[in-house]
């Protein structure tokens, strides 16, 4: 037993379900075959009738038993082993790919097998052979696998992978049957979310929260949309829990109004106290000014952030910072804590927050909230672990057209900037580097920076180094016309005016960064543009990028385009890689599999 465990813990698998989907690599097939097949591997009993040695080579003729046909096989590193072996008149059980010379047959180097009618699974793993087999021939059993929860079929398949009696039920055309591949999908999603269930922890609750919202909601100038609103709901339900702390995550898409759903938890954790954490000073600025202008008046808000407070946060009900939070040592308890846009915190940052704010066992209720959207089947798995609430649609329609463009198109592009400029519009030109590069063939920031200065007026300049890249950005949202920056306001301000967007090596960046920039623009329903510029031909992912601007099917892109990682930032198995699932193709194995995990907790 002990020996098993560390064979498993070489392997890095931990359940029942992974070493079955250790699944062999090949089959070393000894069966005699039937029908002699050219250009594959056969396997027939035959006799020596001639051997001959010329050029350091031995030749051997066989008799075929079953058909007297003869067979000639040339061998190269020859030993004395070799001629005892294949001495005239011995009767031999012969396996090698059989071709065909001239009308005569030939068998390569064929091997003398002592075995036969066997098959025999071959494990490409950190294991030696006989090692894994041993583990497989131990542990996989029918009676296991249906305490696993598996179906009869699928326990079926799982034997006749492992334990074949002929390569014919498992292979056709080289490849694993497709009932079989099916199989191992569902096999594969079915055994993540059983170790993601178990991975999941409920804590009490503070407090349950169930402040009115509703008055909020009204008073609004603008109508929530049915998204919006049905978050809302989920997250009052959450919040009246006392057993059950809640663990949430929203994923809204660029301007979907994530702030509102912020604002309404504010209000249904009234009169206790909220926290939100934001990952800038830009963000949490925006977000303190937001508040102050829809929540009510006699809702106290406080901004915390390095160098600079607002508000009294020990009398606040509602307080908005950075990461500065976390070294305040006395921040008082809060009975719910958010924190936007969580994929740039660390895991160990955000619980920090949680545990500063916690009391012993009691911890508050916790929202997180992402601007980044996921596919639906990512976001189907990961609520076996967190709930997930998806914001997919935004509450007006934004009108954003996006080219792909080179060189040859820069003159019209610069006639467009001038024109956006003239209606007291802003442009954004994102470069892929700060400085020059000889691995890339594109102008840097500082390169291209004299160009625009010399022909505009109020053009900024920030990039990621920047220690002053808030500032430049607030200047830039009130008195800039064009802004030249690297991926650094892929997430954050809101920028009004802006209506034209200039990504530079745009091929260089991932969808879902693409849709980020993209995001800037057109916040406000103004008709605005994103350019995809590029020195090479547009590739089909750029072209496709630019026929959506639903970012959940861009995430459904991004998948089909590269592996997919982890939406929980490494809280388990981050960058998850699936052998034979597509995440962006079978949603259907996943929902089978998280309507049978729920079957088995019953």
């Amino acid at each position: 037993m002990e020996e098993a465990k560390e064979l498993f813990k070489k392997l890095k698998i931990y359940t029942l379900l992974d070493l079955a989907l250790i699944i062999p690599s090949s089959y070393n097939d000894t069966t005699l075959t039937t029908t002699l097949k050219l250009g594959k591997v056969n396997t027939v009993e035959a006799k020596v009738i001639d051997t001959a040695v010329y050029a350091g080579k031995l030749r051997v003729t066989f008799e075929l038993k079953a058909s007297q046909r003869s067979i000639t096989s040339t061998f190269f590193r020859v030993t004395p082993y070799h001629h005892k072996l294949f001495e005239v008149g011995s009767n031999h059980v012969i396996r090698g790919k059989l071709e065909a010379y001239r009308g005569y047959l030939q068998m390569s180097q064929p091997k003398s097998i002592k075995e036969v009618g066997k098959i025999t699974p071959k494990y490409k793993t950190v294991l030696k052979e006989r090692e894994i087999r041993a583990l497989i021939e131990t542990y996989i059993t029918e009676q296991n696998l249906y305490q696993e929860g598996l179906d009869s079929k699928e326990v079926a398949i799982l034997m006749k992978t492992h334990f074949p009696s002929s390569i014919e039920e498992v292979y056709e055309g080289g490849d694993f049957k497709n009932e079989f591949v099916s199989v191992f999908k569902f096999v594969e999603i079915f055994n993540h979310l059983k170790k993601l269930r178990t991975k999941r922890t409920h804590y009490p609750a503070l407090r349950a929260l169930r402040g009115e919202c509703q008055q909020f909601v009204n008073s609004l100038p603008f109508e929530l949309t049915s998204e919006q609103k049905a978050v809302i709901s989920e997250i009052k339900d959450d919040l009246a829990s006392e057993k059950k702390a809640t663990k949430r995550m929203v994923v809204g898409d660029v301007g979907a109004g994530k702030t509102m759903v912020i604002l309404a938890s504010v209000m249904i954790a009234l009169p206790h106290k909220s926290i939100l954490m934001a990952p800038t000073s830009l963000l949490a600025l925006q977000l303190y000014e937001e508040s102050c202008k829809y929540l009510r008046d006699n809702v106290k808000i406080a901004l915390l952030m390095q160098g600079k407070e607002k508000g009294d946060y020990k009398q606040a009900d509602f307080i908005i910072g950075t990461h500065a939070l976390l070294y305040i040592e006395d921040l008082p308890e809060a009975s719910l804590v958010m924190v936007d846009e969580q994929h740039r915190f660390g895991t160990k940052q955000r619980a920090m927050l949680e545990t500063l704010v916690g009391r012993g066992e009691k911890k508050p209720h916790f929202i997180q909230f992402s601007a980044t959207p996921i596919p639906r089947t990512q976001a189907m798995i990961e609520s076996e672990l967190i709930d997930v609430s998806l914001i997919t649609t935004t509450p007006f329609n934004r009108e954003v057209e996006t080219k792909c463009i080179s060189k040859e198109d820069f003159p019209s592009l610069l006639s467009h900037i001038k024109e956006e400029i003239a209606k007291k519009h802003q442009v954004l030109i994102v470069y892929p580097l700060v400085e020059q590069s000889s691995e890339l063939p594109y102008q840097s920031l500082e390169q291209s920076r004299a160009f625009w200065e010399s022909r505009f007026e109020n053009v900024y300049l920030t990039h990621g180094r920047d220690k002053q890249k808030e500032e430049v950005l607030l200047r830039f949202r009130e008195r800039g016309d064009i802004l030249l920056s690297t991926t650094v306001v892929e997430v954050g301000i809101s920028l009004p005016r802006l209506t034209l967007i200039v990504i530079v090596g745009a091929e260089r960046l991932g969808l879902a960064t693409l849709h980020q920039l993209r995001g800037r623009v057109g916040r406000n329903g103004l008709k605005s543009w994103c350019y995809l510029y590029s020195n090479f031909k547009p590739s089909k992912r750029l072209i496709e990028f630019a026929q959506t601007t639903n970012g959940f099917e861009i995430a459904k892109l991004d998948l089909k385009f590269r592996d997919s990682g982890d939406i929980l930032d490494g809280t388990i198995q981050s960058g998850q890689k699936f052998r034979w699932l597509d995440m962006a193709e079978d949603e259907e194995y996943i929902l089978l599999a998280k309507s049978r995990v729920k079957l088995l907790k019953g």
